[in-house]
């Protein structure tokens, strides 16, 4: 399990201090896949590179496994950094060296026996899809397969917990979805923690379990994924996810008045949204059945948060005022999350 208690880091600058952090508290459970995400200059950098100790935190304790790193000397922070993998943005591979050779670096950093090295290697590479590629060099590979040796690598020495560094942020989006895929599959065949730092929404829905968001240096919301894209409380986490699920009315309502009071002969907008097994459900087909209103469904669609279902409806009802709001009170008993709009006239 990694803590992070009250984490401040500030730098100097040529005009006086620059605070990078302020007040952390974070915990994040073993082998969960945790999120982190914040736009450019946000944070969010810096505080992975606290949880290994690359950055210093300037207040605060890191405490992984019940060991506070911040009050480690040189040796045992050594020692501590080698249950702790990093995978980079830019890869940072040895270019003169060969795939076999860059996974097996921090192994012979280490004075590792060659004999091991081999059995520890070899099987990284099949792991990440990489074995006939072992003698190559990384001017030999795409993107993709230079982040599956930086994987490899990060992994080379066993390690408890994964950093990933906007690892996925040069790549392009298919391949983006191949490494998110590697990532969730070593999470669940090793049990490793995973923190994932990314500046893309998308990223967080496909594989994350928890997510916080950061902004100017502080945790502005964090939660269950499932619960942060359902029920998002601040502006910035909205923003975010708005970049990947519009939340606007369709364009044919732009002119149009939207009154929360009842209106004679106006369209009340519903958003509902479904998730796990509620999305399996006849829902609109049952409202139309029992209700005397009549329904038109404005926009709708299906997605998964990780490997929860979820579903997004706009809908609109009209009809008798009474009647609507029997039928908004049937939707409110199936467990949905109901979002009334406003009447459109």
């Amino acid at each position: 399990m990694i803590e992070l208690k009250d984490i401040e880091k500030t730098y100097e600058g040529p005009d006086g201090d620059v605070v990078a952090l302020k007040g952390i508290n974070l915990t994040i459970e073993s082998g969960e896949i945790y999120g982190i995400i914040g736009l450019s200059g946000a944070g969010k950098s810096t505080l992975i590179r606290c949880i290994n100790m690359l950055e210093r935190p300037t207040k605060g304790s890191v405490i992984i496994d019940g060991e506070d790193m911040t009050s480690l000397d040189a040796k045992a922070l050594r020692d501590a950094r080698k249950n702790i993998g990093m995978i980079f943005q830019h890869f940072n591979l040895l270019s003169s060296a060969t795939v076999y050779d860059n996974v097996a670096f921090p192994l012979r950093l280490s004075n590792t026996p060659e004999s091991e090295i081999k059995e520890r290697v070899e099987p990284l590479l099949e792991l990440v899809n990489l074995k006939d590629k072992a003698h190559q060099y990384p001017s030999q590979l795409s993107g993709g397969q230079k982040q599956r040796v930086g994987i490899a690598r990060a992994l080379a020495s066993n390690p408890k917990i994964l950093l990933s560094d906007e690892a996925t942020s040069a790549l392009d989006p298919q391949t983006t979805k191949a490494i998110l895929s590697l990532i969730l599959d070593i999470n669940k065949k090793l049990g490793i923690t995973v923190v994932v730092i990314t500046h893309e929404m998308q990223v967080i829905k496909d594989i994350c379990d928890k997510v916080a968001v950061i902004e100017n240096g502080v945790i502005s919301e964090k939660g269950r994924v499932l619960d942060v894209f359902t029920n998002p409380q601040q502006a910035i986490t909205k923003e975010f996810i708005s970049a990947i699920m519009p939340n606007e009315l369709p364009r044919e309502f732009s002119g149009k008045t939207i009154s929360k009071e009842p209106v004679p002969g106006a369209e009340l907008l519903v958003n509902i949204t479904f998730i796990g097994d509620t999305a399996d459900e006849p829902v609109i087909s049952n409202l139309i059945k029992d209700f005397p209103i009549d329904v038109s469904i404005l926009y709708g669609n299906i997605d998964h948060i990780k490997d929860t279902p979820f579903g997004r409806l706009l809908i609109g009802m009209t009809g008798d005022i009474s009647a609507i709001g029997d039928a908004l009170a049937y939707l409110r008993s199936k467990n949905l999350r109901i979002e009334v709009i406003g009447y459109a006239s």
